[in-house]
């Protein structure tokens, strides 16, 4: 017996789950690449980095921990059971971004601000195994 569905509607009823996680899976990439470089830059000691944190006027040790949690995020971004956690984790990370761009350096805020929006999309196409995985780990 064949299992040809007799019309299309099965296939294409189907489609469109596999182009919105290949699609969520390009913005996880992609997000990984912006916030784990902007992080290793941190962290490398970039004077830019060293500038910028020197003007936020929290000292130096700031930077480190926003570099890690950068680089972090943007690992957790590329493991699958990790990524709605990492984007929840780097949307946090970004509204403080957002706001010492704003409010403390006075400059604009729209790379964090769209960076912000990726990870709520991220976080929100990722949600049913974020609950899995936050089930999981208050079961134990």
């Amino acid at each position: 017996m064949s299992t040809i569905p007799k019309n299309n509607s099965e296939t294409v009823a189907h489609m469109p789950g596999r182009a919105s996680s290949i699609g969520v899976w390009i913005l996880q990439v992609v997000l990984a690449a912006i916030i784990a470089g902007g992080g290793i830059s941190k962290l490398a000691g970039d004077p830019v980095m060293v500038d910028m944190f020197a003007d936020i006027g929290a000292g130096q040790w700031l930077r480190y921990l926003v570099g890690a949690l950068e680089v972090a995020g943007g690992v957790g971004l590329l493991i699958p059971a990790l990524a709605g956690l990492a984007s929840l984790g780097l949307a946090a990370l970004l509204t403080g971004a957002v706001i010492t761009d704003q409010f403390v350096l006075e400059q604009s805020p729209w790379l964090p601000l769209a960076c912000l929006v990726v990870a709520a999309v991220i976080a929100r196409a990722r949600w049913s195994r974020t609950e899995a995985v936050v089930g999981t780990l208050l079961r134990r």
